[in-house]
């Protein structure tokens, strides 16, 4: 079963005034949706802009494995309790454990506006120690691993015409971050995602220059 969610359908979200847009897929904040906590692992796949000179001030998360994917700019991100600042580019991966408790900024220091993915998925276990991890210049070939929730992202760049297998897995969440694609005859284009319960057998078809972000997961014991 395929479940196509359009970029328009998303809830709004950030302070305009502040220089920050948010699309939220899944239920966020004042936006409370029984019938949308969840998909799987993945709690939350935010589409965030931040103008330059924004951002989001020191904030709390506790258990939740949070995963960011920039596609335009840089994003700054200081880890306050270990006083880590970093930036992340595009075609870099960033993973932020937060596990028992981490307060972290997120910010755009640049002179251009900012675009990035930000994925939260529920940790199989609660509690631990917090971890930060970036991945730089991740390949289409090497799939990121998250144990901690059971999850697998991959990310596939394709050229117009070019077709690319979708993991058998219980559990699809994929997410076009750039360009056209078809999936299993539907058309899909930037901010649309689909979620596929027990896909077996299907490829994405890029009707343009695209690129996609796929979470393969199992379904819930």
């Amino acid at each position: 079963m395929i479940r196509i969610q359009r970029a328009g359908d998303r809830y709004p979200g950030g302070e305009a005034a502040a220089g920050i847009e948010t699309r939220h897929a899944f239920s966020f904040g004042p936006h409370y949706d029984p019938d949308n906590l969840r998909f799987g692992a993945v709690l939350a796949c935010n589409e965030e802009r931040l103008a330059p000179g924004a951002g989001f001030a020191e904030h709390r998360h506790r258990h939740t494995e949070i995963v960011t994917w920039v596609v335009e700019g840089e994003l700054t991100h200081h880890d306050t309790a270990a006083g880590r600042t970093t930036v992340v580019r595009p075609g870099d991966l960033q993973r932020l454990s937060s596990a028992g408790g981490v307060r972290h900024e997120e910010r755009n220091d640049g002179d251009v506006p900012l675009v990035f993915v930000q994925m939260w998925l529920a940790p199989l276990e609660p509690g631990g120690d917090p971890a930060y991890e970036i991945v730089r210049g991740i390949a289409d070939s090497t799939p990121y691993a998250l144990p901690e929730a059971a999850a697998m992202l991959h990310v596939r760049r394709l050229e117009q015409g070019e077709r690319t297998a979708v993991p058998d897995a219980e559990l699809i969440y994929a997410h076009v971050v750039r360009g056209t694609v078809r999936l299993d005859g539907a058309e899909l284009a930037p901010g649309d995602a689909a979620r596929v319960t027990d896909a077996r057998g299907l490829a994405v078809l890029a009707t343009s220059d695209a690129e996609l972000l796929l979470w393969e997961m199992r379904a819930a014991p």
